[in-house]
């Protein structure tokens, strides 16, 4: 288990630290800008390089609605939710400390910006309502949930299941970052806004809730789609 753990925390660590970090220092950089496709290849980037790196280990979730969903779709033990969550939250804070740290050492860097913390209302990017963010995150990780249970049942084609997952996290945030800067991720959520603090603590609610909501449905639906029974 703590193999397991270590290797939740690191993976965890590298998604926020290079899908924040991504946003937070390259998205706008002058002339050479990655801008909002950049930014979404680089979460499905950091979640595709961590499935082949510890998925043989810990089964690569990264996130407390991954784990969820997997749980609910009965390939995840009930015993270990709560280890992995804690794992996650906590290798997601250590992501956000080292890309404040960075990002704070360039003259004029100001919390107000947000670290990539996920917001509606005021703070979506796009100024979608609490609706729309709640829809959006709870549909999204639906389909994040159901393309990892497919991807990943004995069933499918072996080895690839690391591309399908992160190419499709890459479409969810080409989808909705202009809607909530994208969550599908409570742990995700959790990092910036610990450093944020203010707004982002007191939105961050929406950002457990409905990701956890979409996956357990995504569990449920896909324990039905997948069944071999007629």
């Amino acid at each position: 288990m703590s193999r397991k753990l270590g290797a939740e925390f690191i993976g965890t660590f590298w998604l926020v630290l290079g899908g924040c970090g991504s946003a937070v220092l390259a998205a706008a950089f002058p002339g050479v800008g990655i801008g909002l496709l950049g930014v979404a290849l680089a979460f499905g980037l950091t979640v595709l390089t961590m499935a082949f790196a510890i998925g043989h280990i810990s089964g690569c979730h990264l996130n407390p609605a991954v784990s969820f969903g997997l749980w609910a779709g009965g390939r995840f033990d009930k015993s270990e939710l709560a280890p992995y969550i804690v794992a996650q939250v906590l290798g997601a804070i250590a992501g956000a400390g080292v890309l404040y740290l960075i990002a704070s050492g360039q003259a004029g860097f100001d919390l107000s910006g947000g670290l990539a913390s996920n917001g509606y209302g005021e703070h979506s990017p796009g100024g979608y309502s609490l609706l729309s963010g709640l829809v959006t995150e709870v549909v999204m990780t639906f389909m994040f949930l159901i393309i990892i249970l497919g991807a990943t049942d004995e069933r499918a084609p072996k080895g690839f299941a690391p591309i399908a997952i992160g190419l499709g996290l890459t479409l969810i945030h080409l989808i909705s970052i202009p809607v909530t800067n994208t969550s599908v991720n409570p742990a995700r959520s959790t990092g910036p806004a610990i450093f944020v603090g203010d707004w982002a603590l007191g939105q961050l609610w929406l950002f457990w809730v409905a990701p956890i909501v979409g996956a357990v449905l995504a569990g449920v639906v896909y324990k039905w789609l997948g069944s071999e029974k007629s």
